[in-house]
């Protein structure tokens, strides 16, 4: 590498998605909107599961765990994104870039295993019905959840410290948002530890949930096969179709990302993936749930009802 090219940086420069300035309105109000229908729709889902004594089950208690990340999740980035619409100052300090990329992999990592963890309780459910409250107990419901995040942050906190021994940058334009590829993808000595570790922790944790979650769904696919009535099939697959929804949508977009050897190079395609799945996924992961779960929309209704009489 040529050293000329490289220096210390005190900020880097987010080039966000687009610098027509006839775009700014539009994209600044459609991603205002969708992160104002993210933040309603998962802090009320949050609230509603709190409030509703008939979702106090496990498996509101982990989706409410994951309505809250995909707050998190989405807070961490979008905020900063509409600001860099806005304004033409789009530089962002290295504290506050770091901060903000170990909140984001932390929520990322942590929506991973949250995921493997429903899997983990809908075979329980459904292969154990009779034993399901006392598996899924309120403490190891606690505990799966804990380890969750304690794993998570742990991990995230390894990449940082690694991230922070970067002397020197060629550049401190990322074209892209605060995560790790395109930061480690200016860096002008050598990260090849930074990405190999990056590569076998995102690698580990993808092959270690996707084993979870086929095992889970493997009983259970067998369970459904043999149940006689055709009706109880069908309400049995139908209980696992969001989650399975949520699933492929997220882990299609970590496997796109992380899950490849390092390449160098961060594209407006990868761009593009991220927006997708920052602005976006969280938006529909409430809304996947609650229109196909009987016991949410019921509690929905009675809230509403309640509100109504009230």
């Amino acid at each position: 590498m040529d050293e000329e090219n490289c220096s210390t940086v005190t900020e880097f420069i987010l080039l966000g998605l687009s610098d027509v300035a006839e775009l700014r309105v539009p994209l600044s109000l459609v991603f205002l909107l969708i992160y104002e229908v993210t933040v309603l729709a998962n802090l009320g889902m949050v609230a509603l599961i709190q409030l509703s004594s008939h979702l106090h089950a496990p498996v509101y208690f982990f989706f409410s765990h994951l309505s809250f990340v995909d707050f998190c999740y989405s807070s961490v980035i979008v905020p900063k994104m509409l600001a860099n619409i806005f304004t033409k100052n789009k530089a962002i300090s290295i504290p506050a870039f770091m901060v903000q990329c170990y909140l984001f992999c932390t929520c990322v990592v942590t929506e991973v295993f949250l995921l493997a963890v429903m899997a983990y309780d809908r075979f329980v459910a459904i292969c154990n019905p009779l034993l399901y409250m006392v598996i899924m107990s309120q403490k190891f419901c606690a505990e799966l959840v804990s380890g969750c995040y304690l794993l998570v942050s742990v991990s995230a906190l390894i990449h940082l410290c690694l991230a922070l021994g970067i002397p020197f940058y060629k550049s401190n334009m990322i074209n892209h948002f605060c995560d790790l590829p395109p930061l480690l993808s200016l860096a002008c000595s050598d990260v090849s530890v930074n990405e190999v570790l990056l590569f076998i922790v995102a690698t580990s944790n993808e092959s270690m949930t996707i084993v979870i979650i086929l095992t889970s769904y493997l009983f259970i696919l067998i369970t459904i096969l043999k149940m006689r009535s055709a009706e109880g099939r069908h309400k049995t697959f139908s209980t696992c179709a969001s989650h399975l929804i949520a699933i492929v949508i997220f882990h299609g977009r970590i496997l796109s990302i992380y899950c490849r050897p390092p390449s160098g190079n961060v594209g407006d395609a990868d761009k593009m993936v991220m927006v997708l799945h920052t602005v976006v996924i969280p938006m529909l992961n409430p809304l996947i749930y609650s229109l196909r779960n009987q016991g949410v929309k019921e509690a929905f209704r009675k809230a509403l009802s309640s509100k109504t009489h009230s």
